[in-house]
């Protein structure tokens, strides 16, 4: 059985990479809250009774969570500005995204499970080398910080760049 950590937001506010996403750009990649669906799919991955997770939820919505990877989702941790780039051109030229996040300095891309086993050696395979940032890829094993279902408002801490809003989430944006 996977437990779940509710974590009190203690992130310090660095610089903010993010800022440009709320200047002008706020409605472009960004769902400030969390659909009921796109709870109940993030509240599976949480493992045992995902009606506990969506209670705890419900009672602090505000609340950051940790939650596992490998059954609902992987996760593709990378460098900010080539996350920024990796979202235009999803909305530009493609079919958009599944959920992204910010945290600590990072952009965390949702991803289909098993994306995380794969990643790398599809990297590889397209001689990606050093012309961009390794990707960090978290799955099966692994847990990350979910931001809260709710913008907090602080402005710090991790939150929803485009927040999932369907059971399926991270699955449907994943070829």
């Amino acid at each position: 059985m996977t437990t779940t950590t509710w974590l009190r937001d203690e992130t310090p506010s660095p610089s903010d990479v993010y800022r440009f996403l709320r200047t002008g750009d706020e409605d472009r990649h960004q769902t400030a809250r969390v659909t009921a669906d796109g709870a109940a799919w993030l509240a599976s991955a949480a493992g045992g009774d995902p009606q506990a997770s969506l209670a705890r939820w419900r009672a602090r919505p505000e609340s950051p969570a940790v939650l596992p990877c490998g059954t609902a989702f992987d996760v593709v941790s990378v460098d900010p500005v080539f996350g920024r780039r990796m979202l235009d051109r999803l909305w530009e030229e493609g079919p958009g995204s599944g959920p992204v996040a910010a945290h600590r300095g990072r952009t965390l891309l949702f991803a289909a499970p098993g994306t995380a086993q794969r990643l790398p050696a599809l990297l590889d395979w397209e001689e990606w080398g050093d012309a961009v940032p390794r990707p960090l890829c978290h799955g099966t094993g692994d847990a990350v910080t979910v931001p809260p279902l709710v913008p907090a408002g602080t402005g710090s801490g991790p939150r929803w760049l485009v927040a999932p809003d369907t059971r399926r989430g991270a699955a449907s944006s994943v070829g």
